[in-house]
């Protein structure tokens, strides 16, 4: 009985540390092979037909991105650390290509770990304006169509939680950016907040507001 008890204890030491020595693991090569195969690129074309943008992406989101923060307000659901869209769907690289080129040049000047969105053609359809989302918040980036580089323009300052966070003037030379209050408060946190007093719900028979949406 005494041997079988060490047994055991032993059979559930090694399980224990096991587990606490879990991390995520790949796959086989040939199971990733099937899985993680390359999108093609999505596709950006002026009104012209003379330049092209290819847009590139992950098949899949990784495990950083899934764990990210995600608030649901009226409807939307936003990232408040970094203030845009928590199921905005990102690009990492983009190249361009002219009509009568026969392979596409890739981009100079990307940032590290680019997370690409919002693209806006300029009214001459010479340069993109974008969003690049970092682990702080959402800058704004330009990219020259034609000699094909790109270019920081704002810090990470933008707002894009709601609506085009970037919009060009008609002139084409100036952007109308969605920026955040500079004198904004800190961001609460509701699960470590100390609440100043009680909640409080009267019926007293009177209408009551109806929700309109399900995240409210």
């Amino acid at each position: 009985m005494k041997k079988l008890l060490s047994i055991s204890l032993c059979l559930l030491c090694l399980y224990s540390f096991a587990q606490e020595n879990l991390t995520y693991q790949k796959p086989s090569k040939e199971i990733l092979d099937l899985v993680d195969v390359p999108l093609a690129p999505s596709v950006q074309i002026d009104s012209k037909s003379e330049h092209m943008v290819l847009l590139y992406r992950d098949a899949y989101k990784s495990i950083a991105e899934l764990s990210e923060a995600e608030m649901r307000l009226a409807g939307l659901r936003i990232n408040p650390v970094i203030n845009i869209g928590s199921r905005t769907t990102f690009y990492n690289n983009f190249k361009v290509k002219k009509a009568n080129e026969k392979e596409a040049r890739q981009v100079e000047g990307l940032p590290n770990n680019p997370r690409l969105s919002g693209f806006r053609w300029s009214p001459d359809e010479t340069m993109i304006a974008c969003l690049n989302t970092t682990d702080t918040g959402v800058e704004v980036w330009v990219l020259d169509v034609v000699n094909g580089r790109v270019k920081q323009l704002t810090d990470a300052v933008v707002n894009a939680n709601m609506g085009s966070a970037i919009n060009w003037f008609k002139n084409g030379n100036q952007l109308l950016i969605k920026t955040l209050p500079a004198n904004r408060p800190d961001l609460i946190d509701t699960d470590n907040a100390i609440p100043q007093g009680p909640t409080i719900s009267v019926s007293d028979g009177s209408k009551a507001q109806n929700r309109t949406s399900r995240f409210t």
